[in-house]
């Protein structure tokens, strides 16, 4: 039998903020923003996760859900604090190391801040989750089988998905945002290939990374479809609660398959990969070595890429040495 594959796995993570990059190394965070003057401000804190230390972080299917509540929580924290730097208002921002007492429009601004998040949440359950089920409920005069209009329910879904895609890429500042996204995603591949970070590095490599977020929306899609083979009811409202409290199931389900994905390399992994890595063709772009600066310097705040290169790779190089000549990945 041929031995399965096993990819090398850095454990960095992270996702782009406007003008900016968040990596995350296990309870360290760093969110790295090119500010207005073109100086890249760089953040580093800890977030140790909601249930941080708990045995359900070890339990497969329920860890799933926890972390992908984390990676909410702390994508909206560093969002908010790039965000800061481009106000319109243009209000200095606040020097982390002093300790100020929160005024009454601090208070205001995290509730109405909390409120748009809890909105917005809403919003993405009602569109990718529930207004599929009432457009494929529209073929059940033509459909009897309900098995093929859960698949007809699936595939609305994911043409909602890419066409909000779509319709979000043409707006200037998601384009610069997909593009931080893709600068992201080469730092990771350029470590995890073996490669010395550098920009001439980062830009040869792939934008394109299986444990990526978008892969992960299209595995919560496919395995929709799959477990909602087995809702059988003819309550319509029942139909529509199970879409939304199956949510955390789904999630639990997703994540282990993309962990998965991220760390070994056969032929079932690749099959089940290739959609996921032909949405990020839509949700990364090309960065300039300018964003690639920003997301070098977010991956340097938390994660030693040189011991991490010698554990794994045994690489030992002087300074000068780091650029290389390295192809560009498949």
């Amino acid at each position: 039998m041929k031995k399965q594959k096993i990819r090398h796995y850095s454990g960095i993570g992270g996702q782009a903020v406007l003008e900016g990059v968040m990596m995350r190394n296990k309870d360290m965070y760093a969110v790295a923003v090119r500010k207005p003057d073109g100086e890249i401000d760089v953040e580093v804190d800890e977030y140790h996760g909601i249930v941080s230390g708990s045995v359900l972080l070890r339990i497969p299917f329920i860890r799933g859900i926890f972390i992908f509540l984390d990676s909410i929580i702390l994508g909206m924290k560093a969002l908010n604090h790039s965000s800061s730097f481009y106000e319109e208002e243009e209000k200095p921002h606040k020097d982390k190391s002093i300790n100020t007492k929160a005024t009454n429009s601090d208070v205001k601004e995290k509730f109405y801040m909390g409120l748009t998040y809890i909105v917005s949440i809403a919003l993405a359950i009602g569109i990718f989750m529930v207004l599929p089920y009432f457009i494929s409920s529209i073929f059940e005069n033509y459909v009897r089988n309900q098995s093929l209009l859960t698949i007809i329910e699936g595939i609305i879904r994911i043409l909602i998905f890419i066409l909000y895609i779509l319709a979000i890429s043409l707006m200037d500042d998601i384009k610069r945002l997909f593009m931080y996204h893709g600068a992201e995603h080469k730092c990771i591949n350029c470590i995890e290939r073996g490669r010395p970070l550098t920009v001439q590095n980062a830009m040869r490599s792939s934008r394109l990374h299986r444990r990526c977020g978008s892969s992960f929306v299209l595995f919560v899609m496919f395995v929709s479809i799959v477990l909602f083979f087995f809702i059988r009811t003819d309550s319509m409202l029942l139909r529509v609660v199970y879409r939304i409290v199956l949510i955390p199931v789904i999630s639990g389900i997703s994540y282990e398959l993309i962990r998965l994905a991220g760390r070994t390399d056969n032929i079932v992994v690749r099959i089940i990969s290739a959609p996921g890595l032909w949405m990020q063709k839509l949700t990364t772009k090309e960065p300039d070595e300018t964003m690639i600066e920003v997301a070098i310097k977010s991956v340097e705040a938390v994660f030693d890429w040189k011991e991490y290169l010698k554990d794994t790779f045994g690489l030992e190089f002087e300074e000068e040495d780091e650029a290389g000549a390295y192809g560009e990945d498949d």
